[in-house]
């Protein structure tokens, strides 16, 4: 392959997918600002043992997706696989925990060296928050409302369905861990290699196998329903009731689980039937056990993380840009002035736009090109009376238009 294109599985983000990047990052900011949570930045890379100790040596992740690397010094560092671990490891770092609780948005890359395909990529862009130190449903349902009221804001969230299911808390858990492996031991002839690997390790990732064979095995396994002791039930009702309070519909999914023994009660995803096999575009989850595993205080937490690229296909247009003006001069008398009418309105808060060079003709053409809503045009004859032709791009009309006028006049397009 060509050392000039870009490698397989990352992709060049034109001006045009910025722009329909934004639409969803710059919503869910403002948003997460207006819930309270604080933006966060982390390193794109940390220690391996950051993910190792959170995402488990048996997941997919740690097996065979992540970016690792050994340094000269020996010391080995990941590419962020996702960014959870990552913001617990500096709230931890940090000495944050006498701010408890705490409520943190991001954004930015993460890598997993995955098949590339629609909605995923090897490098990847999510958005997310992360809310430490409460330990009441009532955390759950904020995070999960915030994630709706983003998809409602950027408009997709039609196209969107919230799947909900509890883990249960350690000890329901442990009941039907041990359920699982009995439940598997029985078909372990049929396993595939991977399930085999994670049969007493993890058995709860079998739940989330793609291979046909598991899935028909999994289709007969216990129901976790069936194991949950009576706190574990208060508190998914709670999270339940808190929904229907907020009008956040909601579909039960009793096979939606995370392998790793740290996510404890709510774990959640919002799926979409537009992106193919790519459904989920927001999921998380509560990981009361996250902090500690990592070496930590044990420390509440719940949050989630949604793929901008995906969110992104689902847009049905790009948000609106502002329109410019553009300042043409025509004649060299008139390039400084418009050089410096150009400075002056930006700085008043105006789209501008500088028709640097070429005759008339193509410069307004180009200026129709840029969606403009007005030229400003500057020759000989404007520049001796001190004024400006305005031309209206959408009705062609035009009018002289004092210079030191024009920003009030300019104001009405606003």
């Amino acid at each position: 392959m060509s050392a000039l294109q870009p490698v397989r599985g990352t992709h060049d983000i034109l001006p045009e997918d910025m722009h329909r990047h934004r639409g969803v990052i710059e919503p869910a900011r403002a948003l997460a600002e207006l819930y309270g949570y604080q933006e966060i930045a982390t390193p794109i890379f940390e220690f391996t043992e950051v993910f190792k100790r959170t995402l488990g040596d048996t997941s997919d992740v740690v097996t065979k997706e992540m970016y690792s690397f050994t340094l000269g010094d020996g010391e080995q560092i990941t590419l962020r696989p996702e960014n959870t671990a990552g913001v617990a490891r500096a709230f931890m770092s940090n000495g944050l925990r006498d701010q408890l609780p705490l409520k943190f948005f991001y954004s930015g890359p993460m890598f997993r060296h995955e098949r590339p395909q629609k909605g995923r990529q090897r490098q990847f862009h999510q958005i997310g928050v992360e809310l430490l130190g409460v330990s009441e449903p009532l955390g759950d349902v904020e995070v999960i409302a915030l994630g709706r009221h983003i998809l409602e804001r950027i408009g997709v969230a039609q196209d969107t369905v919230l799947e909900l299911n509890t883990l249960g808390d350690p000890e329901s858990r442990r009941a039907y861990r041990e359920a699982l492996i009995g439940y598997f031991t029985a078909h372990i002839e049929r396993l595939s290699q991977d399930s085999l690997a994670r049969l007493t390790r993890n058995p709860l990732r079998i739940l989330d196998s793609k291979d046909e064979g598991d899935r028909e095995i999994v289709a007969g396994a216990p129901a976790f329903d069936d194991y949950l002791n009576d706190l574990s039930r208060d508190f998914f009702s709670e999270v339940r009731q808190g929904l229907d309070r907020l009008g956040i519909p909601f579909r039960l999914n009793p096979r939606l689980v995370r392998g790793l023994d740290y996510y404890t009660h709510t774990a959640f995803e919002f799926t979409t039937a537009r992106l193919g096999a790519q459904s989920a575009v927001l999921a998380g989850g509560r990981y009361d056990g996250l902090v500690g595993t990592m070496g930590g205080a044990p420390t509440p937490g719940v949050g989630w993380a949604a793929g901008v690229e995906r969110l992104a296909l689902l847009l049905a247009e790009a948000p609106a840009r502002p329109r410019p003006f553009v300042v043409i001069p025509v004649g060299a008398a008139a390039a400084a002035t418009a050089q410096k009418l150009t400075h002056d309105l930006r700085h008043a808060g105006f789209p501008m736009e500088l028709g640097f060079s070429g005759n008339l003709k193509k410069r307004l053409k180009r200026a129709n090109g840029q969606n403009a809503r007005a030229a400003i045009l500057l020759g000989d004859d404007e520049l001796a009376q001190g004024v400006a032709t305005v031309r209206d791009l959408d009705s062609g009309e035009q009018e002289l238009v004092s210079l030191d006028a024009l920003s009030g006049w300019l104001a009405r397009f606003r």
